[in-house]
């Protein structure tokens, strides 16, 4: 998609006024629904020609074993058909037009294709058509596919009967035994067709999962009793074709109409019946043109367009970048018009199929909180659909009550949906078509956040913690490396001095003031040590990375912390850094460079992982004979594809049994804290954290291990209110699991030695 379109481009557009006559001039481009239309009118065009063409060349295929194409039909019903259906695929890219215009309303986004990405995209593009994503949910991956494959190959059958009829006698190829095997392939894939419909609607109106019967509309009905009629209507022509054909013995390769011709062929005025048949298949793919473009089925086109766009620029787990807000005047920030989005999140909003797998694994959503992501989705896509010009269906039904009255984000979408969020971004990580929620609901934090200023009263505290003392805690710069005095040779850097060693040990906030995190300092500076891995910390010249602020929407914060650490590292030489904190980790190694921050950055799982590969740490006879569930963090899994370090930490002892929650890697569930919820209330519903911990609990671990400060906090606050201390349930980061293992075994040898 182009994303050429200017601003002032847009804002004459909008307002109805002339861009500025002194900007310079730029040749028009031809705009996306220009080249939607052009396709409508190529492939109309190419309908009409193939109409001319058959009537005036007259070739017919003199084998006995064919099908005569349009036999039985009056030459009055062939023109109709070539005259309505160009009609039909010309309304039907003309209407089609009108949503993709909707999407250039939006801003710039580079989504082009270059030689260093056209692998990627092709690659996310043939996942999304080979049904990969959809085929994580067996049951609706192979309904789709039934449906999917099944109109593929039926539209390949009819293309291929129409071009057979326009070739000359001689170069027809569409008898014998290929005619044999077209028939059969054109039967079995109808019944895959009809039996992946009945089997749509059966889950939708019989089964009814709670995502699908939450958001199940008319329209829906109207959808799958099209494909149902092309599909019987089909078969039904089928049916009396072959009956008034008298049954030719090469019919049979057709096993679905042939066996039932034969319940028909005794029947008055087979002829009628076939017509009659006929009309209905031809009058059921009309309406499939038709309702394309309005209904929810327009995914057709805009899902697999989605999925090809997917990849970007930045890192999985970054922000989008903006400029620097103490040197750039901007009159807004972030989004609250449709206007204020790329045209790639607008386009979104067409692409999303309302299958609501976003919604089963949001924690907000699940512990009774107001935020839905499939309806960020769809109500920014009604916003955008009802205020464009013209005006276009929404993406799915909407009551009748519900007005949008402007282009503001906020006629649908309330700010406690946008707060309730915890950025684990498991809607974006299970999405079958790769629609980007998260960024919606960050972009909308940043308005909010920063042109009205409104925030949940708490956070303000953390605002104004991390402005005057460089940490959310409030706590004093001055104590950032008290926790260090528990050992011997930790060396804290002085500020302004070079720094000489091969790591940097980013300790964060958290494990630097919480009491609980403290220990997890203690334990990894520890294994370092016993590794011999020559590293230092800052003390009292690391400030937050400012995490908390981005992702709450606060981008004046979160530069004014991130561009004093970038001029620090940079004037210090730092390249290689280890951060225990998944969202210190995801903030330094794919936002920073942003700020001209570039270094090497690994979370402490991965470096634990290594050392332990490379025999720095020796493991022999360290062991916990214990059950132990590790519980994912969202930074460090969804945001960054760490999932199995961890785990091979905990793994590398022995005398443990491992065992995973119900929701884990992938799929695993938030610990509540992410997206600054840190620092918010939780009052609605019930809390985040005591959902996970129970789950994890049910698992009968006698351990649970985490890799994040937020989530050792979340999850044993969460344990010790549902009642388990640590003599029953043991919580801990899994360096404290694996440093308690080897002093244990350092004891025991002692005692070896001793005797």
């Amino acid at each position: 998609m182009s994303t050429d379109v200017s601003a002032a481009e847009r804002t004459a557009e909008s307002t109805g006024t002339p861009a500025a006559s002194d900007a310079p001039a730029s040749p028009r481009r031809i705009r996306p629904s220009q080249i939607a239309v052009a396709i409508g009118l190529v492939f109309a065009l190419i309908t009409i020609a193939s109409g001319v063409l058959a009537t005036v060349l007259q070739w017919h295929d003199d084998s006995s074993v064919q099908r005569e194409v349009f036999g039985n039909i009056p030459s009055a019903w062939k023109l109709v058909f070539y005259t309505v259906l160009p009609v039909a695929i010309v309304y039907g890219a003309v209407v089609f037009s009108w949503r993709v215009r909707n999407w250039e309303r939006g801003g710039p986004d580079d989504r082009g294709t270059t030689r260093r990405n056209v692998g990627r995209r092709l690659k996310d593009f043939r996942a999304g058509v080979y049904m990969q994503t959809l085929l994580r949910d067996p049951a609706a991956g192979i309904m789709h596919s039934l449906i999917y494959f099944s109109f593929l190959i039926l539209l390949a059958v009819t293309t291929v009967l129409e071009i057979n009829h326009q070739l000359p006698e001689s170069a027809k190829f569409l008898h014998g035994d290929v005619y044999r095997g077209y028939a059969l392939v054109g039967d079995l894939a109808g019944a895959a067709f009809v039996m992946g419909v009945v089997w749509a609607l059966v889950r939708r109106y019989v089964v009814q999962p709670y995502r699908i019967r939450i958001k199940s509309k008319p329209e829906h009905l109207v959808i799958l009793g099209t494909l149902l009629a092309i599909g019987v209507t089909g078969f039904a022509a089928e049916m009396f074709r072959i009956a008034l054909a008298g049954r030719p013995d090469f019919e049979e390769w057709s096993v679905i109409g042939y066996p039932l011709s034969g319940l028909v062929d005794t029947l008055d005025n087979v002829a009628g019946w076939h017509q009659a048949w006929w009309i209905a298949h031809v009058v059921s793919f009309l309406l499939f043109i038709v309702i394309l473009p309005v209904t929810m089925l327009r995914h057709m086109f805009t899902s697999p367009l989605n999925m090809y766009l997917r990849d970007h620029e930045r890192p999985k787990g970054a922000m989008k970048a903006m400029p620097n807000l103490m040197e750039t005047e901007l009159e807004t920030f972030g989004a609250s018009t449709v206007e204020d989005f790329t045209w790639k999140q607008l386009l979104d909003a067409d692409a999303c199929t309302m299958c609501g797998r976003c919604t089963s694994v949001c924690p907000a959503h699940a512990t009774g909180k107001s935020l839905d992501p499939r309806e960020i989705v769809l109500k920014a896509g009604e916003v955008m659909a009802r205020t464009g010009t013209p005006a276009v269906s929404p993406p799915i039904g909407m009551d009748p009550e519900i007005t949008v009255s402007a282009n503001s984000l906020f006629e649908r979408i309330t700010p406690e949906e946008v707060w309730a969020c915890t950025s684990c971004k498991a809607c974006d990580e299970i999405c079958p078509v790769n629609i980007e929620i998260l960024d919606k609901i960050l972009d909308m934090r940043r308005y909010l956040s920063l042109m009205e200023s409104n925030f949940p009263t708490e956070l303000g505290t953390a605002y104004r913690s991390m402005e005057n003392s460089g940490n959310p805690w409030g706590m004093s710069q001055s104590d950032r490396g008290a926790w260090a005095a528990k050992l011997d040779g930790v060396s804290i850097v002085e500020p302004g001095g070079t720094f000489d060693h091969e790591y940097l040990y980013w300790v964060g906030c958290a494990g630097s003031f919480d009491d609980k995190n403290q220990k997890v300092s203690v334990a990894m500076a520890k294994l370092m040590q016993r590794a011999g891995l020559d590293f230092a910390i800052l003390g009292p010249s690391e400030n937050c990375t400012g995490d908390p602020a981005r992702r709450s929407g606060n981008e004046y914060i979160f530069q004014m912390l991130a561009m004093q650490n970038v001029e620090t590292l940079n004037g210090m030489g730092v390249r290689k850094i280890v951060t225990q904190c998944p969202h210190c980790f995801n903030t330094l190694g794919n936002e920073y460079p942003q700020l001209g921050g570039n270094y090497e950055v690994v979370h402490h799982s991965q470096l634990l992982e290594w050392l332990i590969a490379e025999g720095r740490l020796d493991m022999s006879d360290a062991r916990l004979d214990e059950r132990v569930v590790y519980h994912d963090s969202c930074y460090l899994g969804r945001h960054n594809d760490v999932y199995l370090a961890p785990r091979k930490v905990i793994g590398s002892l022995g005398g443990i049994e491992i065992v995973e929650a119900g929701r884990n890697g992938t799929k695993g569930l938030c610990c509540g804290a992410g997206g600054a919820r840190m620092w918010m209330e939780e009052t609605t519903g019930k809390k985040v954290n005591d959902e996970r911990s129970q789950e994890l609990i049910a698992t009968g671990a006698s351990r649970i291990a985490t890799a994040c400060p937020f989530c050792y906090i979340m999850i044993d606050d969460g344990a010790k209110a549902a009642g388990k201390e640590d003599d029953e349930v043991r919580v801990g980061d899994i360096s404290m699991h694996l440093l308690e293992a080897l002093e244990e075994r350092d004891a025991r040898r002692l005692e070896t030695l001793a005797d």
